[in-house]
């Protein structure tokens, strides 16, 4: 007993399995997280020092000689690349792709904590950051007002802060865009001098004053008691009482002063450093990102009522707008899905027609079935639902009918013939159980090497074809199992041998051309061959014409602006540039939001984009627009690039979202060598070259412009006979300038200040600051800074970058729409070629052509299991090389139409686009499966050779036109839509398919007359 034939007679059984499988699959649809994207996590780290007061070269000296060379002793690291910056450098280790993530962070913690002994001890702050997709904010909620003080608006931002982190769902709760509140104590050196109070008694003061030591317990009798010390300030006017000195101890002269006799305590603001606008209106922003693992619609409906309840607390000045919704912009996703599912399932159900209303009703059936038994599968394997798991499931959507249309279409035959249903149900679906099986293996093999794609591209795409695969597999098994079973229970006993009016039709527009045109390439073999051979060969050219990108544009309406400004520039400067480029984007309609960020890039809000750190020449617009196309984002996108065009003093740029893992820009050289000023000029020879080539724009070159410092060279000599020291003198300018910060004030609400001792000075401290400074002497005797030191201007190194710990620079470019990026970046490779590079200096390509090696370089392995299993499958089938090549010719037809189909719509051909071709390869073969199969059939029954073809080619087309056109109705909503990310692979389908079915149904026959497979005859009948 076969397993159909199990399944009809065990009907019951199977009615039990058939409701069990659609729980299943609901439960799955219910329960599955939910993401806009799919979560991959990379094991990429990155480890940050803070060093303040020291430049570039003495931070690699000190810091990041010592961290490459003891990280580089570890196992399995891909590459490590450091930015190191004044005060600053940022260490990010990227391992092998394949290692686990948490057991690298573990022993990058052990690493960098052993470290610390070989490092200067008063490094700042050292700190280890993971890269995780679940670091991106699902929301960003903007308090605008124009009237609020800084402390309102912080105040109200904290607070419903702390509201959001109390949704358990929610992972970081993040507020910015408001400087720090502080408690300034402004000293008045002419005062401290006359009372001699040095610099550094005063600041041990009110260091003491605020230490909390605790007393500990005593015991009285029975009873236990804490005792209270004194300790920690308790409001500002207790800081102004604090006693920093006294003089005449013991006598009738003695004074005590106090704090609020030589400085003046307020409070007041950290320097800003971060400015946040919405719309042009003066805001600050909250942000909130999801816990990983999480469903982000449910989120949202905890979120959003805490938001909203917030909101009605807020005075009539502040306003609230939730200007970024995740959640919300995921719904309206699923929603269009479900729409695309809508359109896609009524236009499958029209391809099915010609089989009549039942049978239609059999197949159509086993599509929630199989889809039900897919989902449960992928959730089984820990994937969740997101944009490419459900394009999976639509693409699979028109394949997995293909197995019950054969199986439905070869029992209608036979009832045909004659045979009772029930036994028109087993014998059929024996005759074809093999092909079946062949034809699903054969397509699994197809996606196969999609499924085992390396790297974080790998990551990112594999819920598509995991999707697929689950789901074929479970078509599979129902077209063997349930469809039988249904077919024997619905199917009409009594049958128009040549079947209702739709398949009556179908086989006249076949008898009456299909079958002319078969005959006649039957006896012209030779031209039909020739013919398809120079379709195929001429199709090969378009690649070159329409190019390659490797992952597109996103499709949400959405992009960034990022201004920068001259190195050393200050904030306000900045600021003025990015209040041009609001004022310019006011005059756009179409911009729904958009969020100013000066001195900070915007937070996180798309997963391959990471927040730009603090910089004064730095500002970035978080740009929405309401819904549209991509082509009308496109268009606003070239119109925006051509206005900030010419910005003066600063470098306007505007870019698209891309998806897939991040590229440094689509054209990226890197430079390396030692010799920072050989290396600087080579910068500029190739940012001239990039500037040259046609079609870039975006030209940027790091070490383009020299950073200017200001140098106080003291004079030691007269310093010391003064009785000054050097750490006095960087003391004194460090309260000047920027103030030093010796602890934490609590007030009576529980707000916390940071307690900055500093001098008296403006919002901002300029060059006057340092004119009018004096420096308090060992007894407290001001002397005039320019007396001892002298101000001089000079130019320093402004950055250094490591490359497995060797220097470099990159110079990048993006490509101008109407521009192949393969063409410019041949170019500029061309015009390298030819430059001479002093020793110990090379370059290497990187940006696109780097993430396309990582994307496919791990595919050699799998591309050849891949072959041999096909090849492996087919033989197997059919027993011979020959008939296994009569199918694998079909692979060439459907990539005629695929091209030509990308051609026609305007794609490039893409990461995506390829997985479309991978894909088809596997449905074309299931189709020319079924051909060859049926005409090996025929001729072992005794037909003679082209009896049996023309034979084959006329009964089989029908299974076979109805099966694609169920796979090109399903795909049609996906291409219609426009979508970067997955129409082209929609349109290479819909291509392929086309053209294979055409051309293979005509030149497949005509392989198998001239290479005709050696079949064993039989003389078994139908029976």
């Amino acid at each position: 007993m076969n397993i159909s034939e199990f399944s009809v007679k065990n009907w019951q059984f199977m009615l039990v399995m058939f409701i069990g499988v659609v729980a299943l699959g609901l439960n799955s649809l219910l329960n599955m997280p939910r993401g806009e994207d799919p979560e991959f996590f990379a094991p990429s780290f990155a480890i940050v020092y803070v060093y303040p007061g020291t430049d570039a070269l003495d931070m690699e000296e000190l810091v990041v000689d010592k961290v490459e060379k003891r990280l580089n002793a570890l196992d399995n690291i891909n590459n490590m690349k450091t930015n190191v910056d004044d005060g600053l450098a940022v260490v990010v280790i990227e391992y092998d792709y394949s290692e686990d993530p948490d057991e690298k962070y573990q022993e990058l913690v052990r690493e960098v904590g052993a470290l610390q002994k070989e490092l200067p001890q008063d490094i700042f702050s050292t700190e280890i950051r993971r890269f995780s997709p679940t670091d991106v904010n699902i929301v960003q909620v903007a308090l605008v007002s124009e009237t609020a003080s800084n402390k309102e608006l912080g105040d109200y931002a904290d607070k419903l802060k702390d509201d959001l982190a109390k949704v358990k769902s929610l992972k970081t709760v993040e507020d910015w865009g408001y400087p720090e509140n502080t408690v300034r104590i402004s000293l008045n050196l002419e005062k401290m001098a006359l009372e001699k109070v040095p610099v550094n008694q005063l600041i041990g003061a009110l260091q003491a004053e605020n230490y909390n030591i605790p007393g500990g317990s005593i015991q009285a009798g029975s009873r236990k008691f804490n005792i209270k010390t004194s300790g920690d300030y308790q409001s500002i006017a207790e800081i102004g009482n604090t006693v920093v000195s006294s003089t005449g101890n013991g006598t009738s002269s003695q004074k005590v002063i106090y704090l609020k006799d030589i400085a003046t305590v307020e409070y007041g603001y950290a320097d800003e450093s971060h400015i946040t606008r919405l719309n042009g209106h003066r805001s600050v922003l909250v942000t909130a990102a999801q816990k990983e693992g999480q469903n982000i619609e449910n989120v949202g409906k905890l979120l959003n009522p805490v938001v909203e309840q917030f909101a009605g607390t807020l005075p009539p000045h502040i306003k609230l707008v939730k200007s970024f919704d995740q959640a919300e912009s995921v719904s309206k996703r699923l929603s269009r899905f479900a729409k695309d599912f809508a359109i896609a399932i009524f236009l499958v159900s029209l391809t099915l027609l010609p089989l009549g209303f039942r049978a239609a009703l059999v197949v159509m059936i086993s599509i929630p079935l199989s889809l039900a038994m897919g989902l449960a599968a992928i959730d089984f394997l820990g994937f969740s639902i997101n944009q490419l798991s459900i394009v999976g499931l639509i693409v699979a959507l028109g394949i997995l009918v293909d197995d019950s249309i054969v199986v439905v279409e070869n029992i209608e035959r036979w009832m045909r013939s004659g045979y009772p249903k029930r036994i028109a149900a087993v014998k059929a679906t024996k005759q074809i159980t093999l092909a079946v099986i062949g034809c699903t293996v054969a397509l699994i093999l197809a996606f196969l090497p999609l499924n085992f794609l390396p790297e974080a591209s790998g990551d990112f795409i594999r819920s598509l074809p995991m999707a697929v695969t689950m789901t074929i597999l479970a078509s599979m098994v129902v077209s063997l199992t349930i469809v039988p079973f249904l077919s024997s229970r619905l199917l009409k006993e009594s049958h128009n041998p040549e079947g209702n009016f739709f398949l009556r039709g179908l086989k006249k527009l076949i008898s009456g051309s299909y079958s002319r045109l078969l005959h006649w390439a039957l006896l012209h073999p030779l031209p039909t061959l020739v013919v398809a051979v120079l379709l195929f060969a001429a199709s090969l050219g378009i690649p070159k014409v329409i190019g390659f990108s490797l992952f597109p544009k996103s499709e949400k309406p959405m992009f960034l602006i990022s201004v920068e400004t001259p190195e050393g520039t200050a904030l306000t400067e900045t600021d003025r540039v990015a209040r041009y480029v609001e004022g310019e984007l006011k005059k756009v309609p179409e911009v729904l939001y958009s969020t100013a960020n000066i001195g900070k890039g915007n937070p996180r809000i798309y997963y391959n984009v990471i927040q730009r750190s603090e910089s004064t020449n730095y500002a970035e617009f978080f740009v929405q627009l309401k819904d549209m196309k991509p082509a009308q984002k496109e268009e606003i996108i070239e119109d925006l690039r051509h206005r900030f065009g010419m910005v003066p003093n600063a470098r306007v740029e505007v870019k698209d979202f891309e998806q897939g893992p991040n590229t440094e820009a689509p054209i990226a050289i890197r430079i390396f060598g030692e010799d920072l000023e050989e290396l600087r000029r080579l910068a500029g020879n190739i940012e001239k070259t990039l500037k040259q080539t046609p079609g870039t724009i975006y030209v940027n070159n790091p070490l383009a412009n020299r950073k200017t410092d200001l140098r106080v060279k003291i004079n030691k000599e007269k310093a010391s006979m003064l009785g000054i020291s050097i750490a006095d003198v960087n003391q004194t300018i460090r309260l000047a300038v920027a103030g030093l910060n010796i602890g934490t004030f609590t007030d009576e609400s529980g707000d916390d200040y940071l307690m900055n001792v500093t001098m008296p000075k403006g919002k901002v401290a300029d060059q006057s600051v340092l004119n009018n400074l004096y420096v308090n002497t060992r007894t407290g005797v001001s002397v005039p800074l320019r007396q001892i030191a002298d101000l001089q201007f000079e130019s320093g190194v402004n950055q250094i970058r490591h490359y497995d710990q060797n220097r470099y620079v990159t110079v990048s470019a993006y490509v101008k729409k109407g521009y192949l990026v393969d063409d410019v970046y041949n170019q500029v490779i061309a015009r390298l070629e030819k430059e001479k590079f002093p020793k110990g200096f090379y370059y290497k390509a990187a940006g696109e052509l780097e993430a396309r090696e990582k994307s496919f370089g791990g595919l050699g392995t799998i591309i050849l299991i891949t072959a041999f299993g096909f090849l492996g499958v087919l033989i197997l089938e059919f027993g011979t090389f020959k008939s296994s090549l009569i199918v694998l010719s079909v692979i060439p037809l459907g990539i005629i139409g695929a091209l030509c189909a990308l051609y026609l719509v305007g794609y490039p051909l893409s990461f995506v686009a390829i997985i479309g071709l991978i894909a088809l390869i596997g449905i074309e073969v299931k189709n020319s499966i079924l051909l060859v199969d049926f005409t090996n059939q025929l001729r072992a029954e005794g037909m003679s050779l082209v009896e049996a073809i023309e034979e084959a080619g006329e009964i089989r087309f029908v299974p076979i036109v109805l099966t694609s056109l169920t796979a090109i109705g399903g795909l049609i909503p996906l291409a219609i839509e426009g979508n970067p990310l997955y129409s082209p692979l929609a349109w290479v389908l819909i291509g392929g398919l086309v053209s294979s079915t055409l051309l293979s149904r005509i030149v497949t026959p005509v392989l198998y007359k001239l290479l005709p497979p050696r079949v064993e005859l039989s003389q078994k009948d139908l029976q």
